[in-house]
């Protein structure tokens, strides 16, 4: 009988009844019924239905395992693309001039939680590494600064002192970015505090860690709702935006709250250039003020205590930064004061805060107050390991919306303004106790946390249209 092969038969014959031909004659295999194979059965490369023997199937499952070793390699790899990479990150923050005390200790507050925090340490196992460029609290030179770490290829840059400095970079952020596509750099404001950053001029590339003057005006008033002694209040503020906003805000917010409260003076002074502040205390004294409210930071502020202590003015004082380095030094030296600060952190914190707040005191000598640095490095790591890289509008994209495990609980990054929303403090000026053991410039004093604003009562709208790439 001549060798019936594959051709010989129609297409519907099926192929297992037959022996392949392995010579030019052979042998058919007698037909018998179908049986169900007992054993397993897969789809090759090509969708064909093929039958592994047991003996077979460990030759196949062999033949697989480079792929699939492959293929878990590939799936590591990808969802730990980030992880060993250094991330750079450029401060640009005066380190000269007026306000150098203070530049120097946030850029040390960046650059140690960067440490603290860098590898293992971090969601996305990333190295943080911050560097100062010194901007002398110049718009200008804040400009300059920016393009040489950009020059030097930084992606990330943070400021924080001064709302003119603060504008003039998310501008020149927004048009690098717009012009140089894959080149992004992201801008994080840690304490500029100037509302139209996150309202008319929001971008973006930018993301406020701090609270703005809406929300800390909002809290103050609603504090001073419930103090009936205030009666009389004198304003005293630096002559820029963040000045001239506070005194708008704060007049919206005490005439909802106290309605019977006076406004009996208005200060704007010249930033950082006053040196003798004697006449403007002058001033609050003769108006019959029994509280101030000043946004004043640095030396306008400190030199504001001392000549308040000459004088010996001893009344209600509300700020944003007299934890700021120098003021508790000068408020110490007028012994008992009823000084207070309007702030999203404090300086009494415990467990990892607290730990992180000792060891930065221990290495510098120096306080740690600066706490939206902490909240900067977190954000940018979770949002490094939710979007597996580095690259800065990958980590935008991750940022927005996105909740963190802050100083103070919750906080999270709103996406319609990218304005951190998040809980206040009002924290007033006392002597150390068990409860508040923190000891402010190692004065004996501390500001002690009195009351909590959660996020929803201090929040304020925003007017932001935000404009997303692509």
């Amino acid at each position: 009988m001549k060798c019936r092969t594959r051709s010989s038969f129609g297409p519907s014959c099926p192929r297992r009844r037959w022996a392949s031909c392995r010579r030019k004659s052979c042998t058919p295999r007698p037909l018998s019924p179908p049986r169900r194979p007992s054993h397993r059965s897969d789809r090759g490369a090509h969708g064909r239905l093929i039958t592994l023997r047991p003996n077979h199937r460990r030759h196949h499952v062999k033949k697989l395992l480079p792929f699939l070793a492959l293929g878990a390699l590939s799936i590591a790899t990808s969802a730990f693309a980030q992880k060993g990479e250094t991330v750079r990150i450029a401060f640009i923050d005066p380190l000269s001039g007026a306000f150098a005390n203070v530049g120097a200790n946030q850029l040390k507050s960046w650059q140690y939680v960067a440490e603290q925090m860098s590898g293992a340490k971090n969601p996305a196992g990333v190295k943080f590494e911050v560097a100062g460029f010194d901007n002398k609290g110049s718009p200008q030179e804040s400009l300059s600064a920016l393009r040489a770490a950009i020059d030097q290829g930084y992606r990330y840059v943070t400021q924080g002192n001064g709302s003119g400095a603060a504008l003039a970079i998310l501008e020149a952020v927004a048009k690098h970015n717009e012009r140089n596509p894959g080149k992004e750099v992201v801008y994080l404001s840690y304490s500029a505090k100037d509302p139209s950053l996150t309202n008319e001029k929001c971008n973006y590339w930018h993301f406020r860690l701090d609270a703005d003057t809406t929300v800390r005006m909002e809290a103050v008033t609603a504090f001073m709702k419930d103090q009936p002694k205030i009666k009389k209040i004198f304003l005293i503020n630096q002559n820029y935006s963040h000045g001239q906003q506070t005194v708008r805000f704060f007049k919206e917010g005490i005439a909802r709250q106290r309605p019977d409260v006076q406004i009996v003076g208005e200060e704007l002074i010249p930033i950082g250039t006053v040196k003798d502040f004697s006449p403007y205390v002058a001033k609050i004294k003769a108006s019959g003020a029994d509280t101030i409210l000043s946004s004043n930071w640095g030396s306008d502020l400190t030199l504001l205590v001392k000549a308040m202590n000459d004088a010996g003015l001893k009344i209600g004082m509300y700020t944003n930064d007299a934890n700021v380095s120098g003021t508790p030094t000068a408020l110490a030296a007028g012994g008992d004061s009823e000084v207070y600060i309007i702030s999203p952190n404090h300086n009494n914190h415990t467990g990892e805060l607290g730990a992180m707040s000792a060891g930065f005191k221990k290495k510098f000598n120096d306080d740690y107050y600066m706490y939206t640095s902490y909240n900067g490095i977190v954000l940018l790591s979770e949002a490094m390991a939710k979007s597996q890289s580095t690259e800065p509008a990958k980590v935008a994209a991750a940022m927005e919306g996105m909740s963190i495990k802050s100083f103070a609980g919750e906080a999270t990054m709103r996406k319609s303004d990218h304005q951190m929303q998040q809980a206040m403090f009002i924290s007033k000026w006392q002597k150390v106790d068990k409860t508040n053991p923190y000891s402010v410039e190692n004065t004996g004093y501390t500001f002690a946390p009195v009351k909590r604003l959660e996020p929803y009562v201090a929040s304020t709208p925003t007017s932001c249209v935000m404009k997303r790439p692509g």
